[in-house]
């Protein structure tokens, strides 16, 4: 537990720092913009409407500590069909990796310390919040496109690889109600405390990689400053066979995503 509050500590200080964004000052660039933002959640849309493998990072890092922490996610989703199979490892933290079952509004975890060895808790999914910043609940991915989906202020940065291919790099922000969505009540009063005090929005960088057959196939929410928080997800292997299923009632635990650190 002692880690999991450290975690909180030193993420709740990754806003002070977070500035940035751009603006258009001609109806010309506003043009544009409306076109690459139309052109993101297409490629949005596309994507959830596939399966794919999926492969997450999360590193989140206090101006006032060397160490960096890092999430690894990875696994194969059925996005159109709301279920999927991911583990999620804690690097460098001494915890055992978890594994995760979707299976539509419900999701089973084993390994998890609230269900106990050898049972899966079962958790709502839509009902899930999470306790950092730039973080989904219970390691969603889907909540993380919904987010990118809602980007704003959108440019054309070019090409670049992504999977051995090239894929047109789109930037914009997204504005503070994304950034918090689902977020628990005390972490998203603390952003809000800091917000009041810089006096301004805290805009969250987002970017998304399309690749020619118009599928985002990668993603990434980022807030940088002295410190840094950042949430990158790859897709690879579209049109994956995906297998899911609900383990037994009798392995069951019924819990909230609750204090562990590797689901909120």
């Amino acid at each position: 537990m002692r880690r999991a509050h450290l975690l909180s500590a030193a993420v709740l200080l990754l806003c002070t720092a977070c500035s940035g964004g751009a603006d258009s000052d001609s109806e010309e660039s506003a043009e544009k913009t409306m076109d690459q933002g139309a052109a993101v959640r297409a490629a949005i849309e596309r994507t959830s409407a596939d399966s794919a493998r999926v492969d997450e990072k999360i590193e989140l890092k206090s101006a006032d500590s060397p160490r960096t922490y890092v999430f690894a996610i990875a696994g194969v989703f059925d996005l159109a069909g709301d279920r999927g199979r991911l583990t999620v490892r804690f690097e460098d933290s001494g915890m055992d990796p978890v594994e995760e079952v979707f299976v539509g509004d419900t999701v089973y975890v084993r390994g998890s310390r609230e269900a106990g060895e050898g049972r899966w808790a079962s958790a709502v999914r839509s009902e899930a919040l999470t306790r950092y910043f730039l973080r989904a609940p219970l390691n969603d991915p889907e909540h993380l496109l919904r987010q990118v989906k809602a980007m704003r202020q959108v440019s054309n940065e070019g090409k670049e690889q992504v999977n051995g291919a090239p894929a047109v790099h789109y930037r914009g922000t997204i504005d503070h109600a994304t950034a918090t969505l689902r977020m628990t009540a005390e972490t998203k009063r603390g952003l809000n405390d800091l917000r009041e005090k810089l006096g301004d929005d805290m805009p969250v960088y987002a970017d998304v990689w399309v690749d020619g057959k118009g599928r985002a196939v990668q993603v990434r929410l980022s807030c940088f400053g002295g410190v840094k928080a950042m949430t990158t997800m790859t897709l690879s292997n579209f049109g994956t066979s995906v297998k899911a299923k609900a383990p037994s009632a009798e392995q069951i635990v019924p819990v909230t995503a609750g204090e562990d650190v590797l689901l909120a």
